[in-house]
């Protein structure tokens, strides 16, 4: 697919790592399965894997971490 942000790039199949912060709380997902731009390195998640790092983060947040990190989405 094309690009959302820079619009001159195309997207192909590789890894991102994530960040999410919320509250006090900091989770760094890394090596997540992505669409992944060639030109901006954008990348763009499937409904499936955002669910998962949502999941962690959430019982991340719950258990009163502070930073977690994490090798990879299960």
């Amino acid at each position: 697919m094309n690009c959302l942000i820079c619009k001159q790039g195309r997207t192909h199949p590789g890894h991102a790592t994530v960040t999410l912060q919320q509250a006090g709380c900091t989770v760094i997902v890394k090596n997540v399965p992505a669409e992944v731009c060639d030109n901006c390195a954008e990348y763009y998640l499937s409904e499936e894997t955002t669910r998962a790092i949502l999941a962690r983060a959430e019982a991340a947040a719950a258990n009163g971490a502070e930073i977690e990190l994490v090798a990879h989405v299960p």
